[in-house]
């Protein structure tokens, strides 16, 4: 029971952190508005968005460490949006992608002035100093990614080894054992290992758009954090649309979500 209403908890916690993205795109897209020359205003914009991710981090580790395998497949998300989950997130070099992907878009849209010596400040505007820092931190979060993704592998093959598979084998009927508690001990540890490989990449994922910033000029670093939000905030509403459409939404309220301790779950 304590179990289930973690797992509620962090179902309502993610519906609140969906409304705090979209006050923050609000908050940023006025600083773009109103002050894109204050320098000042906009690192204080950055630093408390980045607060807020710190303070989701914290909040999401606290949750997890209840039950890992919820959050590497939630089902307070949608289909769509779990098919690009790694690590219960999106992969941090998706960041940096991003900005290579702004920095090529602006400076097409502005090419002409671009070529007259008119320079906007924005990511169209990257040096090559910059750009030099933020292709090694690309290069660095591939091996992280890399790295984390290598020990994700390592988890998920365990499940065929011992314990598990020698309590299966020894099932008189599919899903029943008679040594109940050791299978408990086994899925809680494996669920364990999960939280652990969670936090590792939630880490990674704040210190990838840390870094970031930190190369970016002011004005950059809010460019790119209206871009990412309105990235997933957008995916987040074209996704639940696309899983109304196709039927999705009503198959899944037909299961009353629960904790990883009940067979029935359904993840996302």
């Amino acid at each position: 029971m304590a179990k289930q209403l973690k797992h509620q908890q962090a179902q309502c916690y993610y519906q609140n952190w969906v409304t705090q993205q979209r006050l923050d795109l609000d908050e940023l897209l006025q600083a773009l508005t109103n002050s894109p020359n204050d320098n000042d205003f906009l690192q204080l914009i950055t630093k408390k968005i980045i607060n807020h991710f710190e303070n989701y981090n914290t909040a999401r580790a606290l949750l997890a460490k209840h039950d890992g395998p919820s959050f590497m497949a939630p089902t307070w998300g949608t289909t769509f949006e779990n098919s690009f989950l790694w690590i219960g997130g999106c992969r941090p070099s998706m960041i940096i992608r991003l900005v290579y992907a702004l920095c090529g878009s602006q400076l097409n849209a502005h090419l002409e002035e671009f070529l007259e010596g008119v320079r906007f400040g924005n990511l169209g505007d990257i040096s090559s100093s910059q750009l030099k820092g933020i292709d090694n931190l690309h290069a660095k979060t591939l091996k992280d990614e890399d790295k984390l993704t290598s020990e994700m592998a390592t988890l998920q093959e365990r499940v065929a080894d011992e314990p598990l598979v020698l309590l299966a084998n020894d099932c008189t009927q599919v899903g029943e054992s008679s040594h109940g508690e050791d299978v408990e001990r086994a899925m809680d540890t494996h669920a364990l290992d999960l939280y652990g490989a969670l936090i590792e990449a939630d880490k990674l994922r704040l210190n990838v758009l840390k870094d970031i910033i930190d190369i970016l000029t002011p004005l950059q670093a809010v460019e790119l954090l209206v871009a990412s939000k309105k990235l997933h905030l957008s995916l987040h509403e074209w996704s639940k649309r696309r899983d109304i459409q196709m039927g999705v939404t009503q198959l899944l309220n037909t299961n009353t979500p629960s904790s990883s301790n009940d067979t029935t779950q359904s993840h996302k």
